[in-house]
C-alpha cells in the first residue's frame, strides 16, 4: 500500500465520521481556541477531555478531534476510544479545516 492509498483511507473514514454528524472536538487550550477555531466545533481543552466523558457519550455521536498540529488530539482520541467513544484523530486544524 502506498502513501497515497494511506491518504485516500483516512480522508474517506474522516467523510464516513461527517456523512454520521460528528461532532468536531477542539482540544486545544482557552487561549488558542479563543484565537479561532472551526465553526460549531466543542471546544473541550485536553486536559478536561476525561472529566468530560459522560458529556460526549450522551451526544451519541463519533467524534473528530482536533488541535494545533495532532499531538493532543491523538491522545484525546486514545482517551474517548477508551471510554467506548467512537472517535478520529482530525489532526491540526488548519489541515483539518482544509479537508471539511
Amino acid at each position: 500500500m502506498g502513501l497515497f492509498s494511506f491518504f485516500n483511507r483516512n480522508k474517506n473514514k474522516l467523510q464516513g465520521f461527517l456523512d454520521r454528524d460528528a461532532i468536531l472536538l477542539d482540544v486545544r487550550t482557552h487561549q488558542e481556541y479563543n484565537e479561532g477555531s472551526i465553526d460549531g466545533a466543542l471546544h473541550i481543552p485536553l486536559k478536561e477531555v476525561s472529566s468530560n466523558i459522560d458529556t460526549l457519550k450522551k451526544k451519541n455521536a463519533p467524534i473528530i478531534a482536533f488541535c494545533k498540529s495532532g499531538g493532543r488530539s491523538a491522545i484525546a482520541t486514545g482517551i474517548l476510544k477508551k471510554h467506548g467513544i467512537e472517535a478520529l484523530n482530525g489532526g491540526g486544524k488548519n489541515s483539518l479545516e482544509r479537508k471539511l
